[in-house]
């Protein structure tokens, strides 16, 4: 199977960002910033009424938060006062799981520094055995809200 590009006719450009739902934001900016060295392009107040109509949820009160991450720029929604949290306890098997997979230089290194912003590995780093990062080692970091980043690369030491 190989990878197509986009033809000529097709409607979307480009990625602009992937975007998740937290509630410990700045835990979480810590570690994408402190910890991986992505830079915060802006973190702000959104106007309550937009982002009402643009989410469809009421009163939405945000704090958002954009990464940029090598390639990519990634979004932390903080809904400010809601009183509906729900930490959802998603597996990789059920329908609508995500997850950010980032390649790294050094897997056991950045195991390490997630650990120091509550990112724990499901398993320590196992190798890839199929697909297009055979050759490398791989890792699922969950937080407690149930956030996963997956970690791609050498075991250096």
């Amino acid at each position: 199977m190989t990878v197509q590009a986009a033809t000529a006719s097709s409607l979307v450009k480009g990625l602009n960002h992937t975007s998740y739902t937290v509630y410990d934001l700045d835990r979480i900016l810590g570690f994408l910033t402190e910890g991986l060295g992505f830079h915060l392009v802006d973190k702000s107040p959104r106007d309550a009424v937009s982002m009402s109509q643009i989410t469809g949820v009421k009163d939405a009160h945000v704090i958002t938060a954009f990464v940029q991450a090598p390639g990519h720029r990634i979004e932390l929604i903080n809904y400010q006062n809601r009183d509906d949290r729900v930490y959802h306890n998603i597996s990789p098997s059920h329908a609508g799981f995500s997850h950010l997979a980032f390649d790294v230089t050094d897997i056991d290194e950045v195991v390490e520094v997630a650990r120091r912003f509550k990112f724990e590995p499901v398993h320590e780093p196992l190798p890839v055995s199929a697909g297009p990062n055979v050759g490398s080692y791989c890792a699922y970091l969950r937080d407690p809200e149930g956030l996963t980043v997956e970690v791609i690369g050498p075991r250096v030491r």
